[in-house]
């Protein structure tokens, strides 16, 4: 399962304690943590509470550490196209200091895609140091943003360590996206599947619902369906 670190996890009140009993009631029933979302207000391109903001997410990291998750997912913030933009030049300083922070207690900021296209993206993730750029995968996301899933999942496949399973597709005459349900969008999930088993991809498949009548039945019928696959 994933986490909400923000709404659904007090950080400030955990104690040892508390972990150890968090952790009890997710193994008696048979759960384990996929990754923690923690999304900040804003992203790491922009200078207002940029201190405040990257010592939060290294908390989180601890926090996702001691809950035996390896990765913390965040909008990083919109990415240019042009390298020599400041905020290009920012979000590169800032990650790779989160990112160092990352490896020295094993776990990964993953960006979220859906602001930019995967090219944008993994422009800045290849100027980072090894091990301090990687990917929370969201196909649904870049679909409804205008975007093709198989180009981003091209560009940002070696950087990929956690992916959400969600469909979408886009209404091209009203210009609007939406999210459906699991096989019934656009996006080419045996593809995508067969780059990431190309870069021996071990991390979690998290199954997203956020807007159906039935989560609990679309959910189950698409683990069947993973399972399949």
């Amino acid at each position: 399962m994933e986490i909400d670190a923000r709404s659904e996890l007090d950080m400030r009140d955990l104690s040892d304690t508390a972990i150890r009993h968090i952790s009890k009631l997710l193994q008696d029933q048979g759960l384990s943590v996929s990754a923690l979302t923690f999304q900040t207000r804003r992203g790491y391109n922009i200078y207002a509470d940029l201190d405040r903001r990257v010592e939060a997410t290294k908390r989180t990291m601890d926090l996702a550490y001691r809950l035996g998750a390896k990765v913390v997912v965040n909008r990083l913030g919109r990415v240019p196209d042009d390298s020599s933009h400041p905020d290009f030049e920012m979000l590169r300083d800032v990650l790779t200091d989160i990112g160092e922070h990352g490896q020295r207690v094993g776990v990964s900021l993953a960006g979220r895609t859906g602001t930019e296209d995967g090219r944008t993206m993994a422009q800045l993730l290849e100027q980072l140091p090894p091990g301090c750029g990687t990917v929370d995968f969201d196909p649904a996301s870049l679909i409804m943003n205008g975007f093709s899933s198989s180009e981003a999942a091209q560009a940002l496949a070696p950087f990929i360590r956690h992916m959400h399973i969600k469909d979408g597709m886009r209404d091209i005459a009203s210009g609007r996206g939406e999210e459906v349900a699991f096989g019934s969008g656009v996006v080419d999930f045996d593809e995508i599947f067969g780059l990431l088993e190309q870069q021996q991809y071990s991390g979690y498949f998290t199954v997203d619902r956020e807007f159906s009548r039935n989560p609990q039945l679309e959910i189950a019928e698409t683990i069947e369906q993973l399972k399949r696959i």
